[in-house]
């Protein structure tokens, strides 16, 4: 966050902080003979490269952050991090990142310092500010190089930003040091709300780690008196990389800091909840031309979830442009128009972001006369909503919340396709700020069922006595599964979108087989599911002698252990419950017959999760059929032994081979 200082209550501009990789030193630190000698860590076997030592100081008073890396580099791989890219906002706070320096040095001690020029670019920009890179290499690195380097980032007077230390990352951490001397003068808000130079924070910490607080006194005037933070960190893990982690951004070491005027979490989400839903009713008021629409497309429903069904179809036919691209301003005005500020400006224009369209849907709805409410909440997929963090920003999407025929429901037009009465996973199972009469409060999201996302997989193969299948393969997605694919379809053309589906099958089933898509049924048709036929020919068994092996179920054949790791530190996320179902028939060659095949087999995880799959014959075809039901999407860590126990029985079960013989070897051997 970037504030300005008060002289006069000046208005306050607000930006989302990023937080750059690492820290300063003043002078250049001499690197011992212990740093120069160490070929690997014993922490984390195999590691590419260790932060020998970080450092992140902040100082209001001088308007600045300063960051120092120092890192080893242990194999090839860690070569990586001297190629450095350092993100910054550029807006009206005047933010400036320079006094880049850098060098390495070799394990023989050897220095070499960078002398470059740093590259930048703009990777982001609207009409209120850009997001630019600075990119550079260290030079002349090795194996066993030491590679450290420093930078500055600069505010204007009068403008402040308060770090975030972030203390846990991709690499094993030995030492870090974390600073930050806030003002003591007025801010002030948007809303010209008056803060002290009070600050607050939300920390999530190793044991033992502590921030200490202390008054420093430096010279005189504004700021001359001060509290300084600190923050001493070692032995730092890096961050985990396991299977259906949840999103670390929530379960990383870090602290977040804000600035703040309220007293308590109850006041601060109450007064900024106003504020936040007169913006969203004020977007959300519709022009006469919009409510005729409205009307329009209602006419002859005569029930509420008629009506919002009418509306909901119009509203996903409205491009997103979170899944194509959002206009310039300079776009915008080569068409005779300007920027989006209401919700009749989407609907004109048959086009906005997400949140523009959800907020457009409300509404509509309320213009249907439905109760409708917005909700702003955060994205589960990258982080979890924390109370305790005065912000904002934790609000990542808008998602709807409509009374229906006295029901309320849960709605997410924002996300292209998403089912109606539906959220997409990522606004499942999560937290965030509702709207209510006569005001607002922090409130969950809905979970998902198993029953709203299936995936059904159907193999029609015919066999020939070398073991290569000629058929079909029909693939049926509905829910997040077909969400995923038909928003992937949004991103690219028809030809693109083929060959994404095609390159998927390949990875399923045995290799070696030709693979085409022949047809796609309902690819916009949310409410319908996606159905997706192959043509597909090649091997899928292994001939030995008078025998031929093929996998049970084609679909399993190329899968890795989902769970290979004994031990597990986080929960396990599988994003959403689901449903596959499998079954792949096999026409038998005339002169093969069936001479085992997989036993029927089930298991169960105390309710949560259940598996079975069984075998059915006929004189001239064997099917296989495999159902796995999960019923949640979310495991704490204590579970993991049995979930992972759990799925060792399924991929056992997997692995199970379909064994034929020729049919006059067969005979031979029963008249015997």
């Amino acid at each position: 966050m970037i504030v300005k200082a008060s002289k006069a209550i000046a208005p306050l501009v607000f930006f989302a902080a990023l937080t750059a990789p690492t820290g300063w030193a003043q002078q250049w630190t001499a690197p011992t003979p212990e740093e120069l000698a160490i070929t690997s860590i014993p922490e984390v076997p195999g590691a590419s490269a260790l932060y020998l030592y970080k450092e992140e100081t902040a100082d209001d008073g001088l308007h600045s952050q300063n960051f120092y890396y120092r890192i080893k580099v242990l194999t090839e791989g860690g070569k990586e991090y001297a190629n450095v890219e350092l993100p910054f906002y550029a807006g009206e706070s005047g933010i400036k990142l320079d006094s880049i320096e850098g060098r390495t040095i070799h394990s023989d001690g050897t220095i070499i310092p960078f002398k470059g020029k740093p590259y930048e670019k703009t990777v982001e920009k609207t009409k209120d500010y850009k997001i630019k890179v600075k990119v550079f290499s260290l030079p002349s690195v090795e194996v066993g190089s030491i590679i450290e380097y420093r930078y500055v980032l600069r505010l204007d007077d009068n403008w402040f930003s308060h770090p975030d230390w972030m203390i846990q990352s991709d690499l094993f951490t030995r030492k870090a040091h974390y600073m930050w001397r806030p003002t003591d003068r007025q801010l002030s808000m948007e809303d010209g709300k008056q803060l002290s130079s009070t600050v607050a924070w939300t920390p999530l910490l190793p044991t033992g780690a502590e921030i200490k607080q202390t008054k420093v006194q430096i010279g005189h005037g504004r700021d001359a008196g001060s509290v300084q933070l600190d923050l001493d960190v070692h032995d730092i893990a890096p961050l985990p990389k396991e299977q259906f982690m949840p999103p670390m951004r929530s379960v990383s070491y870090k602290v977040l800091f804000y600035y703040t005027a309220y007293r308590t979490t109850q006041e601060y989400w109450a007064a900024k909840g106003k504020q936040w839903a007169k913006a969203g009713d004020k977007f959300a008021g519709l022009g006469s031309a919009t409510k005729e629409a409205v009307a329009t497309m209602t006419a002859g429903a005569t029930t509420q979830d008629q009506k919002l069904r009418k509306i909901y179809a119009a509203v996903m036919e409205i491009e997103n442009t979170d899944f194509t691209r959002a206009r310039s301003t300079a776009e915008e005005k080569a068409d005779g128009l300007k920027d989006i500020k209401t919700a009749d400006d989407v609907w004109t224009r048959k086009r906005g972001s997400g949140d523009q369209i959800t907020v457009l849907f409300i509404g509509m709805a309320r213009a249907a006369g439905m109760k409708a409410y917005r909700m702003g909440v955060a994205n589960r997929s990258d982080h979890f909503f924390l109370p305790g963090y005065l912000s904002l920003n934790q609000l990542d999407d808008d998602i709807a919340i409509v009374n229906v025929d006295g029901k309320e429901t849960f709605f997410d037009p924002g996300q292209r396709y998403c089912t109606y009465g539906r959220l997409s996973w990522k606004h499942s199972n999560t937290s965030g700020l509702r709207e209510i009469d006569g005001g607002t409060k922090l409130a969950d999201t809905e979970g998902q069922s198993y029953k709203d996302t299936r995936v059904s997989r159907v193999a029609d193969l015919k066999l020939d006595d070398q073991g290569v299948a000629t058929g079909t393969v029909k693939m049926t997605y509905s829910g997040d599964s077909a969400l995923a694919w038909r928003q992937e379809a949004l991103r690219g053309d028809n030809t693109g979108f083929k060959e994404d589906l095609r390159v998927a099958m390949e990875k399923m089933l045995p290799s070696g087989m030709d693979i085409s898509v022949t047809t796609i049924e309902n690819p916009t048709a949310f409410e319908a599911p996606l159905t997706v036929t192959y043509a597909v020919k090649g091997p899928v068994g292994s001939p030995t002698g008078k025998r031929l092996l093929i996998a049970a179920d084609l679909f399993e054949v190329n899968s890795k252990p989902k769970f290979p790791e004994k031990k597990r530190e986080l929960p396990v996320d599988m994003h959403y419950p689901s449903m596959t179902q499998d079954a792949v028939r096999f026409i038998l060659p005339a002169s093969m017959v069936v001479e085992s095949a997989p036993a029927a087999g089930a298991a169960e995880l105390k309710g949560m999760a259940v598996f079975d799959t069984k075998v059915a014959n006929s004189p001239t075809s064997i099917t296989v059929y495999r159902n796995l039901t999960v019923g949640r999407a979310l495991f704490a860590s204590d579970s993991y032994p049995d979930l992972r126990s759990f799925y060792e029985k399924i991929e056992a079960k997997d692995q199970e081979t379909l064994v034929l013989t020729r049919a006059a070897a067969a005979a031979a051997a029963g008249g015997n």
